[in-house]
């Protein structure tokens, strides 16, 4: 998880820490190749990300814990386990797999916000209003960096999370060609003058590029569908306007509070979600 990525590397800055990384799995297990968590030196809640929870992460905070009270000069070298999951660990997955352990500290700190940040999935969200503010700390705990865009410079909080980057854009269209390649784009400006020109914008990035994932525009039926005439006039055909979501959201979950339009399209991300690497 990103923000867990940022917290880990914050302490990493000034302690050392255990790295504990899910390596080759097989059958059944608690998490998937490439999950982590970082043991820091201190008491059992003094750890960031997961490997799974149980006697199996229990066990691997025991030997995080052992190789952090060791003095610094003796430091091992990294090492594997190979675990077999079953009642003897009170966890009956029936899978087995591979925990590498390694010390890191903040030599390592360039070297594991590459390595570890592999399989975040860009996204731009268009839009600082309620539902924008609303999808942005929905997406914090969630492997997404984001790109928070909107015409007006005041309207982003003073406090963002750290997964996020704004950027000022007017106008706002503007900003659909430096996208990232591969990214997802959340459209819900204060405009829909704005939104549809946006819009326009990333089916124009498709015709030259074709590398947007996903294109989610917020709005009822209705609105797309005056959204739709109007993009044909613009020249667009009906199976590129086909690559357009609206409205988005998951079906079935109703109501109009921010919160919830939010948990809606961040479950709908997930379910459109193409992550680049295993593990992630």
């Amino acid at each position: 998880m990103f923000a867990d990525l940022n917290a880990f590397l914050f302490h990493l800055a000034t302690e050392r820490a255990v790295l504990v990384t899910v390596g080759v799995t097989k059958g059944s297990v608690p998490r998937e190749s490439g999950a982590w968590m970082a043991v820091l030196p201190g008491g059992a809640d003094r750890t960031i990300g997961t490997i799974g929870g149980g006697h199996l992460e229990w066990d691997a905070m025991r030997q995080a814990r052992d190789a952090l009270a060791r003095d610094p000069a003796d430091a091992q070298a990294p090492w594997e386990q190979s675990v077999v999951l079953g009642p003897s660990l009170g966890q009956c997955c029936g899978g087995a797999l591979v925990l590498r352990f390694e010390l890191v500290d903040a030599s390592h700190l360039a070297g594991l916000r590459e390595r570890l940040s592999v399989g975040q999935t860009p996204l731009a969200l268009f839009g600082g209003g309620h539902v924008g503010r609303a999808i942005v700390q929905a997406l914090a705990p969630l492997p997404f960096d984001v790109t928070w865009i909107d015409s007006r410079d005041e309207v982003f909080p003073q406090d963002v999370p750290r997964h996020v980057v704004v950027e000022h854009s007017d106008p706002v269209q503007s900003a659909v060609r430096d996208l990232s390649a591969g990214s997802s784009v959340l459209i819900m400006s204060f405009s829909h003058a704005e939104d549809l020109d946006i819009v326009a914008a990333c089916l124009e990035r498709l015709r030259t590029k074709a590398d947007l994932d996903f294109i989610g525009l917020i709005g009822s039926a209705t609105k797309w569908a005056t959204f739709r005439s109007r993009l044909r006039q613009r020249g667009f055909t009906g199976a590129e306007l086909a690559r357009i979501t609206c409205p988005i959201g998951l079906p079935g979950i109703d109501g109009k509070q921010p919160a919830v339009i939010a948990a809606s399209v961040v479950a709908q991300l997930l379910l459109e979600r193409k992550p680049s690497s295993p593990g992630v």
